[in-house]
Parts: structure tokens; sequence; C-alpha cells
């Protein structure tokens, strides 16, 4: 039986719609406090996917984490500018080049069909070819006032319906929105 292919997106963004501030830093996401480790639905997203599609800012912001690689699936960086991929990380990160339809191509044809889409500018281009079936926003009170935005310029209107809300941690508002076609 084939897998439906689905790409999703599991991000933070301020009240004012940014994932990172004005310096790109992303300190701020972690600074509410967390007192039991919430993972705030994480864990159950991320066994649903086969693997995740992040473009090569995202890659070198996570690659600079202190301690292990943070993902139990493949991780295929879009880059044109990235020649290789850390030699530790080899066998758990693969760059990808072309356009986003070719690229879901060769994905699907290795059995990777249910995609974590991550980062700014990955997700920007996935939504202008209206390729993101759902979305998980959880949205930190905090307004930042600038910085790098999750959402850019569409050329159309793409419509989404909020299907679940919940409050995380006291203080966040997460939403889940499934793509109206």
């Amino acid at each position: 039986m084939k897998s439906i292919a689905k790409n999703s997106v599991f991000i933070a963004c301020s009240l004012d719609g940014y994932i990172a501030d004005k310096n790109h830093g992303i300190e701020w996401l972690l600074s509410l406090p967390n007192p039991t480790q919430d993972d705030m639905g994480y864990n159950d997203f991320i066994k649903d996917i086969d693997a995740l599609v992040m473009g090569r800012n995202t890659f070198e912001i996570v690659h600079s984490f202190e301690g292990e690689w943070p993902y139990p699936k493949p991780v295929f960086v879009i880059s044109n500018s990235m020649k290789e991929i850390p030699v530790e990380l080899r066998e758990k990160v693969f760059l990808v080049q072309g356009e986003i339809t070719e690229i879901l191509k060769t994905l699907h044809s290795q059995g990777c069909h249910r995609l974590y889409i991550d980062g700014g500018k990955t997700i920007q281009s996935f939504l202008k070819e209206d390729l993101i079936d759902d979305m998980i926003i959880t949205t930190i009170p905090y307004l930042l006032g600038g910085g790098i935005p999750l959402f850019g310029e569409l050329d159309q209107q793409i419509n989404f319906q909020c299907v679940e809300t919940k409050l995380e941690i006291n203080s966040v508002a997460q939403c889940r929105y499934i793509r109206v076609r």
C-alpha cells in the first residue's frame, strides 16, 4: 500500500509572527518557564514523520546546538551553496538541490512520504508552491518587533482551517491548521 504524501510544519513563532529575533537569535524560544520539560506534542508529531526537510540556515543553527543531533529521522537539507555535510552527520543528514517538486519526487521514491518542513525560507517556499498540508504553530507570547518572519508574500490566498487549539505550559497557544482544498 502506497503512503499518502503529506508535508507538515511544526514550529514556534512570536506573537508578531517571527521565528527568530532581529539578530537571528532563538534564545527567546526557550525563555519561558517549562519546569516539567513539556515537549508540547513534538514527540507525538515526529513519530509519524518519515524525514525532515530544511534549509541551510536552519541546518546551521541546529548543528550549532550543544549535545547530540536532535532528530531521530533522516534530514534533507536544501542548499545550492553548501558543498558537503559535516562528517559526523553523513549518515543522518543529506544534501539536496533543485526545484521543490523534483526534491519531493526524489524523497517519495526513497519512501519518505510524510515530511516535516522546517525553517522560515523553506516553509515559505513550500507555501508558495501550495505544498503544505498542515501546520502546528506554537505562539510564544512575546512581541519581537522584527526578525525573521514565519510567513512571506504569496501569489495567491491559501486557506487553512484551525482544527485544534491548546494552551501549553500555561502561557503559549498551540494551533493545528489543515489545508482546505
